[in-house]
């Protein structure tokens, strides 16, 4: 078996994900074929890429190796066909675009956004990315490597404001908690934020001010956490299962076997933006993508019990309707 890019995206799935089963998950495919997979990509490369226990796997020295280079060689090849993509429109006389680019720093809202582009238009074809950080997002805008970012910033952040980009703010969501089921403040429907004085945090990493922001908010209820854990996403919901901590999370996020809690009085906030390039060929159609990115978080709200009911006694945040935008149906 010859080493492919999809094998390298399997290694990197797997590594971000820590666990095998979750990137059978993220994959779509069942756990059996995704470890038959792994296996003959490591008797390829010839030694394990991974050590594997009840807690999940851990990369070797080979899979290190490996995991560093499909970080450079897939944006590579991913860049190398969005630029291939575009000189072909461009050839094309600057028809409109069948092919579109969309980077997300809130990978939860690529599925339903997604679908609701398939909806829009059927022979729309689609490439996205996903980054934690805003700023990583908007410099591959810059460079038209991206049509259309979607990023997520602190309230305390302002817009970016690079020359040449568009930036609309489509939701304003609160921070709520996420605790695991036995945690004694589970079942209520609000908590504030000195009540969990003696945990342990962990979040997601952020551009911007957001951990500063979070400081703040925990002095202005007289308190200093203890410690804040920065990780991916698959590493806090591993930290709150455990019961080593409790994590910051976007209102819309559902865990299976958590529990996503509101924090009261709202102490923090965060405003997620759609953004791109004013001169580029896609921006024709902005209005568009822009109202099919409402949709989808619409989608994504709609999926959680706990936010919709939330958001039925809190005006003003959800969704910020544009006048100048007609949202799709």
């Amino acid at each position: 078996m010859e080493l492919e890019l999809r094998h390298l995206r399997v290694v990197s799935t797997i590594a971000e994900s820590g666990s095998v089963t979750k990137a059978a998950a993220e994959l779509g495919v069942a756990q059996p074929a995704l470890t038959a997979q792994l296996n003959r990509i490591e008797r390829t490369l010839g030694g394990a890429l991974f050590e594997r226990d009840h807690r999940g796997v851990r990369p070797t020295a080979l899979g290190e190796l490996v995991i560093g280079r499909a970080r450079i060689l897939l944006p590579a090849m991913s860049g190398l066909m969005d630029d291939a993509t575009r000189l072909s429109d461009a050839a094309r006389g600057g028809e409109a675009p069948e092919h579109l680019t969309i980077g997300a720093s809130t990978s939860a809202i690529l599925a339903p956004l997604i679908q609701r582009l398939a909806e829009w238009r059927e022979d729309l074809q689609v490439s996205t990315t996903a980054s934690w950080s805003a700023d990583e997002l908007v410099g591959q805008l810059v460079e038209n490597r991206l049509d259309f970012a979607l990023v997520g910033l602190c309230s305390g952040s302002p817009a970016p404001r690079e020359t040449g980009l568009t930036w609309r703010t489509f939701s304003v969501d609160p921070v709520f908690v996420l605790l695991p089921q036995d945690h004694p403040l589970a079942g209520r429907q609000e908590v504030a934020l000195h009540e969990l004085a003696d945990a342990d945090w962990a979040a997601t990493p952020g551009d911007g001010c957001f951990h500063e922001c979070f400081a703040a908010a925990c002095a202005r209820e007289e308190f200093t956490p203890k410690s804040l854990y920065v990780a991916d996403a698959a590493s806090c919901i591993d930290l709150v299962e455990s019961g080593t901590a409790v994590a910051l999370c976007q209102a819309a996020r559902m865990v299976p076997g958590l529990v996503t809690v509101p924090l009261s009085d709202v102490p923090l906030q965060w405003n997620h933006l759609v953004g791109w390039r004013s001169d580029s060929p896609a921006a024709e159609h902005a209005g568009e993508v822009l109202a099919t990115v409402m949709q989808a978080h619409r989608d994504l709200v709609q999926r959680s019990p706990v936010y919709s009911t939330w958001l039925q006694s809190h005006h003003g945040f959800g969704l910020q309707q544009d006048p100048g935008i007609t949202p799709a149906v």
